[in-house]
């Protein structure tokens, strides 16, 4: 899924065909000036690219993965956790994958120079961690449930409740992006970046699930989200073009 171009502006410069999501969706205002009008000219990777930089173990402190113990203080909103696990085409475990995300605080506003919402500023939320998979290929985030914004895509235009995940591999030409939301929002309708998923099977795998299991007692809710990469149950994202 790509980014909310008004707030963290990303070149999309793949040129499937047939893509799902496609590149140049309508609806989705930003895809107008930023879908390719003219075939690629692919550049080959080079040796850097395919090589590095090698993300290990000591890259990554366990602290990274809770965005609530970042700063002095407890930032606002409803914490949760959010675990899941990375899996292949075929359904093995993907381990020492990275995984990154950010989001908006709680009242819906980024910690970013060019969000302009006028929600408040979370001094204790900064809205960004990364973690390394297990060797279930599992991950795990403590964070705050994200608040919904208006973006200014079409009139009362407001972005469902999610969560931004970028995946590494063992190099940046491995890089993916794709979005979490959260169950029964009511935003889902009338939102063309989710809608932009044109199968809805394909879109209902972007949504986690509720777990009571993982539900910590009177600390944190509990959600579960695995990403599937490739295969009939693959998680939709914004796949790179390949030559």
């Amino acid at each position: 899924m790509r980014l909310d171009e008004r707030r963290f502006p990303e070149v999309d410069d793949s040129t499937r065909t047939g893509a799902d999501p496609p590149n140049d969706h309508p609806e989705y205002v930003g895809t107008r000036r930023r879908a390719p009008k003219r075939p690629l000219v692919i550049l080959p990777s080079t040796e850097t690219e395919l090589t590095g930089p090698a993300y290990g173990e000591s890259a990554v402190e366990a602290s990274d993965a809770d965005l609530t113990g970042q700063h002095a203080g407890e930032p606002l909103g409803q914490r949760i956790v959010l675990e899941g696990r990375v899996l292949g085409s075929d359904g093995k475990p993907l381990r020492g994958q990275l995984l990154e995300i950010w989001q908006a605080n709680a009242a819906g506003r980024y910690r970013h120079d060019v969000d302009l919402h006028d929600a408040p500023l979370d001094p204790n939320f900064s809205g960004a961690g990364r973690c390394l998979t297990d060797d279930d290929g599992r991950y795990r985030f403590v964070t705050i449930k994200p608040g919904i914004y208006p973006w200014g895509n079409h009139p009362n235009a407001w972005r469902p409740a999610h969560i931004h995940f970028s995946l590494f591999g063992r190099a940046f030409t491995e890089r993916l992006i794709t979005q979490m939301y959260f169950p029964d929002d009511p935003l889902f309708p009338f939102d063309p970046i989710f809608n932009a998923v044109r199968d809805e099977a394909a879109r209902s795998r972007l949504v986690s699930t509720f777990d009571i299991e993982l539900t910590e007692p009177d600390w944190a809710l509990g959600f579960r989200w695995d990403i599937v990469l490739g295969g009939r149950e693959a998680t939709p994202i914004e796949e790179p073009h390949h030559d």
